[in-house]
Formats: C-alpha cells, sequence, structure tokens
C-alpha cells in the first residue's frame, strides 16, 4: 500500500497537542508527524523546542510568542511563506513559492492544500502523517475528528460506515 496522507486543521494549540499525543500512543514516531502554523497561530503561545527564539524571530518577532510543536522537538521557519513547521513536511517547505504548494509537494491534492493554507493564514494549526496501512488511515483519521480537527481527510477519505456515529 501506497503511504496515505492523513490531514487536519486544528484550531487550538491543546487540540494539536492531544492529537500528536494519541498519534504517538498508536505507535508513530515523532519526526513522522507533521505540524505547521502560521504567524496567526504564534500568539497561542504553543510551547517550544530548540528553535522557538529563531523562529519567532523569523517570524518577524511576534512579542514574547514561544513555537512549539506538541513535544516534536524541534522545528524550522520559513518567514517566506510566514509558516513554521516540523516534521517529514519541512523538506517541502524548504523550496515551495507558497504555502499550498509546500502542502500539494508533501502530497496533499491540491484543492485540500487551499483550504488548509486559508485555515493557516486564520490560526489553525495543521497537524498531519503518513498512515502505514489503509487501517492506520482510518483510525488517524478518527483520531484527527475525536480532537476536533477540520477538514479532515486522507487519500482514502471515503465515507465510513460508522461516521453518523461519531
Amino acid at each position: 500500500m501506497k503511504a496515505k496522507v492523513v490531514t487536519g486543521l486544528l484550531q487550538t494549540r491543546a487540540d494539536a497537542e492531544r492529537a500528536v499525543e494519541r498519534i504517538m500512543s498508536c505507535g508513530y514516531r515523532r519526526d513522522a508527524i507533521s505540524v505547521v502554523m502560521g504567524h496567526a497561530a504564534l500568539g497561542q503561545h504553543v510551547e517550544s523546542g530548540t528553535s522557538a527564539k529563531a523562529a519567532d524571530t523569523a517570524m518577524g518577532g511576534a512579542g514574547a510568542a514561544v513555537v512549539t510543536f506538541a513535544a516534536l522537538g524541534t522545528s524550522a521557519a520559513f518567514p517566506g511563506l510566514g509558516l513554521v513547521a516540523a516534521g517529514p513536511i519541512e523538506a517541502a517547505l524548504a523550496g515551495a513559492g507558497s504555502a499550498a504548494g509546500a502542502l500539494v509537494a508533501a502530497g496533499i491534492p491540491e484543492h485540500r492544500a487551499r483550504v488548509y493554507e486559508t485555515g493557516l493564514q486564520q490560526g489553525a494549526i495543521l497537524v498531519g502523517v503518513h498512515a502505514q496501512s489503509q487501517r492506520d488511515a482510518e483510525i488517524l483519521e478518527l483520531i484527527l475528528e475525536y480532537a476536533g480537527a477540520e477538514n479532515v481527510r486522507s487519500d482514502s477519505a471515503l465515507k465510513r460506515p460508522y461516521d453518523s456515529f461519531i
């Protein structure tokens, strides 16, 4: 099975942290989970790893905002895109001209990347992971939905028979 990217937009740091913790409890390592946030999310004072000051400076010195990515440890700032990211998506962001372009390069369909770009500009936090199996993709979707994520999608996002119970 080709790895399926499962992604969702979370509105608060607490929701993003909860999602990452649950994903990790399913056996995914920190370096397999992508977290992306923009200028608007910096005001949420999300806790940080080693590059918080560098990210804050690169993002235009957004006050005393400290960036963290829910125990992901490292992060990189992309001031030209107005984003800070951790995880596998960092590589896609490095050469991108826009947030949507970077998300497409990371394996997210263009129409969904544009929705996520808008959400990031409005302060949402994008959490994503490459599922190791079809079953994992469905579980990851449920984890993100339970954590409060909006626009949860994967390449496998078919209507599940139990969706009406969630």
